[in-house]
């Protein structure tokens, strides 16, 4: 079973779409926070903590968001903290992703469903990269694939989301465009968060990594690292020029993890209101359009009922993948 490049896209759904231009007067948060579901150094703490700072720049704060990391669950420690104890808190949001969406459709998040938080806007999408260390002997996509489909058993992937999360998604999809069609005898190992996963990979642990872009970034920048794939329908621009595709290897895979924001589903109507045009206000910037090319964020520009959409047609796509890979029943 190959998997096509507009199979992948839709999974993806790196859609592009006009923001819905929501406007709030009235609210301000009084102690805004952002809870990002992994440990620093991760794609959730980068949207947290870069959106965060970003809206104070601009003025569109005038406090500081403070970043909590709150871990585990592949998101879902954090998601059930919102959803049972803090529903009606007005000042915060969390950051969110394909990852989020993929663990929902799921049903890894025990008891807990996409309809009891508010999806507030999106703010770009990461496309998707498998590195190795900068010392690693294999040289490329298919080098690894290959090693993959002789000995299973003597590469390990390290990712930042849990097992059947998008991160694993991502290398099970692209082992199968190359022809493994047991993909659940490649051997993943989850961690929280993409920067502990490339620590271990560092640390010679695992072979592989599977993650983003903006996570990758530091690690490439440091030299500690070197992307053999980035999982994109054709080469990045700029510095990410550099990194080839794995469509140009011929391996034909398309993965991009969106990201955004939800908050608390008793979050009332102003606040939700006022947090969308904040967040709409900052994509618009031009100083959040350099953000975006200098961390390989590609255009998604979605807010309020349009994002809300957006996400239960994500997971309800990621639920027919995970099915079609034998992830779910």
């Amino acid at each position: 079973m190959i998997f096509k490049a507009t199979r992948l896209a839709a999974a993806a759904a790196l859609l592009s779409a006009s923001a819905l231009g929501v406007s709030a007067q009235g609210f301000t948060p009084e102690n805004p926070e952002c809870i990002a579901p992994a440990n620093p150094g991760g794609g959730w703490d980068f949207t947290c903590r870069q959106v965060g700072k970003s809206l104070q720049d601009l003025g569109l704060l005038d406090k500081t968001v403070q970043v909590v990391n709150l871990a585990g669950g592949g998101g879902g420690v954090a998601y059930a903290e919102v959803v049972n104890k803090r529903n009606d808190d007005n000042n915060l949001i969390v950051a969110a992703s394909s990852a989020t969406a993929t663990r929902l459709a799921q049903g890894a998040y025990p008891g807990n469903t996409m309809d009891q938080v508010r999806w507030l806007a999106s703010i770009g999408a990461d496309y998707g990269v498998i590195a190795v260390a900068k010392d690693s002997e294999i040289a490329d996509l298919p080098a690894l694939l290959d090693m993959i489909k002789s000995d299973p058993t003597s590469i390990s992937v390290a990712g930042g989301s849990a097992v059947g999360g998008w991160d694993h998604l991502k290398v099970l999809i692209a082992a199968n465009a190359h022809g493994i069609d047991d993909v659940r005898s490649v051997k993943y190992i989850a961690f929280d968060g993409g920067g502990e996963a490339v620590t271990q990979l560092l640390a010679g642990s695992v072979q592989a990594f599977t993650g983003d872009i903006s996570e990758a970034k530091g690690f490439v920048d440091s030299g500690d690292i070197r992307v053999i794939a980035v999982l994109a329908p054709e080469r990045l621009d700029g510095e990410f020029a550099a990194f080839p595709t794995a469509r140009e290897q011929g391996v034909d895979v398309i993965g991009a993890n969106w990201r955004g924001f939800y908050a608390p589903g008793g979050m009332s109507d102003e606040a939700y209101d006022a947090w969308v045009a904040k967040i709409a206000d900052l994509y618009a910037s031009p100083e959040w359009k350099e953000i975006m090319a200098a961390n390989g964020l590609a255009p998604l520009d979605l807010q309020g009922d349009a994002f809300q959409t957006f996400v239960a047609e994500s997971v309800a796509q990621i639920q027919d993948i995970s099915r079609e890979i034998g992830i779910i029943k």
